[in-house]
C-alpha cells in the first residue's frame, strides 16, 4: 500500500460519495451540497491509493486566527494505518501557528484527536443545530 497525500480539488463526486457512504456519514445524502462545501473549503487534503480516494479532510478558516476542521474521513479498510495523521499533518503545515484550531469529535475519533494533540476546550459544551443522523 502506497498512499499519497494531495491538495488537489480535482476529485470526482462519486469518489467522495463512496468515501462518505463507507463511513455512514449522512452528508452523503446531500451530494451537491457536500461537494460544494468541500470545494469551497479554505484547505482540502485527500489521500489516494492509486486512483482510490482513501481519505479526505477539510478546513474552514478566517485565514488568520481561527481554523475549524469539520471533516476527516478514512475508508474503514484503511483506518489505523496513519492516513488520518498524514492528512492532519498536512493541515498543521498550514495552520500550526493559528491562535485557535477547533473541531468536534465523538466516538472513537476522540482518542484519535487526543493522540495528535487536541484536548477538550476548557469547560465548553458542544452545541449545534444539526439536520442529520450522523456527521
Amino acid at each position: 500500500m502506497t498512499v499519497k497525500i494531495s491538495d488537489t480539488r480535482d476529485i470526482a463526486l462519486d469518489k467522495i460519495i463512496d468515501l462518505y457512504q463507507a463511513n455512514k456519514w449522512s452528508s452523503a445524502d446531500k451530494p451537491e451540497q457536500l461537494y460544494k462545501a468541500l470545494m469551497n473549503s479554505d484547505h482540502l487534503i485527500s489521500a489516494w491509493d492509486d486512483d482510490v480516494l482513501v481519505g479526505i479532510g477539510n478546513a474552514i478558516s478566517d485565514g488568520h486566527l481561527v481554523v475549524y476542521y469539520p471533516h476527516l474521513l478514512v475508508l474503514p479498510s484503511y483506518q489505523g494505518k496513519g492516513i488520518g495523521q498524514m492528512i492532519m499533518g498536512k493541515m498543521q503545515e498550514k495552520y500550526h501557528n493559528f491562535h485557535m484550531q477547533m473541531l468536534t469529535a465523538d466516538g472513537q475519533a476522540i482518542d484519535f484527536y487526543k493522540k495528535i494533540g487536541f484536548e477538550r476546550a476548557g469547560q465548553t459544551e458542544p452545541m449545534w443545530i444539526y439536520k442529520g443522523n450522523e456527521h
